[in-house]
């Protein structure tokens, strides 16, 4: 019967473990075959033989064996596996401490033995109960605080410290003694100690409802953080679009005005031409042609909102002698808004207007500007003089532009070549 009693235990251990590598393989994104499954639990057993997860060094072989499985077999971040195989860890334990308390408190009321057959099916039943307990709070860590980007795991790690600091005093409370004595037929003298269980059982659901409490405000935290970082992209596009509107409204009365004066212009040069005074004509249009030049955009990338915000910027960096180029070219309309290549765009030009002004005089500067269309992605690449001093580190302006690079599920990369810094933004048109 006790062979059989141990055979069962080690078949629910092997599916708590298997449960466990399932679910930091599943919270991390990635897929692993069933034989690594297998592979882990034997590795589990052999190291548990050795070092007993309930001892600090068995806390950490376990961990450090669930971070190479999801670091190295599931290429995954190094700090978001190790995190989460402390939390998988941390939660499986607190789950069977609960269970092994509840088993004590309710051991008294067993009509028999505590070791019969009755006992033993109540013991497996108290291992089924832990093994409920930890899926239910592992299907809530992955339901509720799952949904993190790669940065936002990054920071995800702050919370490691807590976990441990819980599990060591989870570990304090296991070695205080509570031996528990049941005589049968002594109900009086058991009933004295169940005092202590109810302790226990209150610090071991103390310790989990901690570990959620700090996940719970952590997400609350980044939920305020994104809410931030959005109300600022959102002043920022309130900026732009203020500004684009006035230029637009400049650009349109100065052509009205120009049209109205058209036909008086066109009267002016008939009777210069009439008198035969050429060069009086000729500078006339000439004049005229300055006009138009005024009122045509500088820059023609097949947006207007874009015309508008590269030629003023382009314009910016031309009068500060930097020689600037644009073959940008936007298929109009298309599944990108508007205001969010503006973003990349401003951010991009600041920048790059604010190196080559950093440059020393007399230094060739220039800044071009390229984009293209290819099938449902769309390239832009800023390339820009700068002096090559000091180290690089990326500014708000640059990490706006991560975002909508994000948002649109594309990427931003950053090069410098000898004294040229080139920004690349691969946007995915939806």
């Amino acid at each position: 019967m006790t062979m059989c009693y141990d055979f069962l235990i080690y078949i629910m251990d092997a599916i708590a473990m298997s449960l466990q590598l399932y679910f930091l393989v599943k919270i991390l994104k990635k897929k692993l075959l069933i034989p690594f499954y297998f592979l882990f639990v034997v590795c589990r057993v052999i190291i548990g033989s050795f070092l007993p997860v309930s001892t600090l060094m068995g806390f950490m072989a376990l961990v450090f064996l669930l971070t190479v499985c999801g670091a190295f077999v599931c290429h995954a971040d190094v700090k978001s596996s190790l995190l989460y195989a402390a939390l998988t860890t941390e939660i499986s334990l607190l789950c069977t401490d609960i269970a092994q308390s509840l088993t004590s408190l309710a051991a008294p009321f067993l009509p028999a033995a505590f070791h019969d057959t009755t006992g033993i099916a109540f013991m497996l039943v108290s291992q089924a109960a832990a093994l409920l307990l930890t899926v239910i709070c592992y299907y809530v860590v992955y339901r509720y605080f799952a949904d993190y980007s790669i940065a936002e795991m990054q920071q995800l790690f702050l919370v490691f410290i807590p976990i441990l600091m819980i599990f060591i005093m989870s570990r304090y409370v296991n070695t205080m003694n509570f031996d528990f004595v049941y005589v049968l037929g002594a109900e009086e003298e058991a009933f004295e100690y169940l005092f202590s269980y109810w302790q226990l059982l209150a610090m071991y659901l103390l310790g989990l409802a901690s570990l959620f409490c700090i996940l719970f405000f952590f997400k609350k935290l980044q939920q305020n953080f994104r809410l931030g970082t959005e109300l600022s992209l959102l002043e920022q596009e309130e900026h732009f679009l203020n500004q684009y509107v006035e230029e637009a409204k400049a650009r349109y009365d100065r052509t009205k005005s120009f049209r109205h004066d058209i036909r008086n212009h066109i009267a002016v040069i008939k009777d210069l031409l009439r008198s035969g005074k050429l060069e009086e004509a000729v500078s006339y249009m000439e004049d005229l042609d300055d006009m138009a030049e005024k009122m045509s955009f500088p820059v023609s990338t097949n947006n207007p909102v874009v015309d508008i915000l590269a030629g003023n910027k382009l314009g910016i960096a031309k009068s500060m002698g930097v020689d600037v180029d644009c073959s940008l070219l936007l298929p109009y309309p298309c599944g990108l808004r508007d205001i969010d290549i503006c973003i990349v765009l401003s951010n991009a030009l600041d920048n790059a207007i604010q190196a080559c002004k950093s440059m020393d005089a007399g230094i060739e500067k220039q800044i071009h500007v390229s984009g293209r269309v290819q099938g449902d992605f769309f390239m832009i690449e800023i390339r820009n003089s700068f002096s090559g001093k000091g180290v690089f580190k990326e500014g708000t302006g640059l990490s706006n532009v991560k975002k909508v690079a994000e948002k649109y599920d594309g990427a931003m990369s950053i090069e410098m070549r000898e004294k040229v810094f080139i920004l690349r933004v691969l946007l995915v048109i939806p």
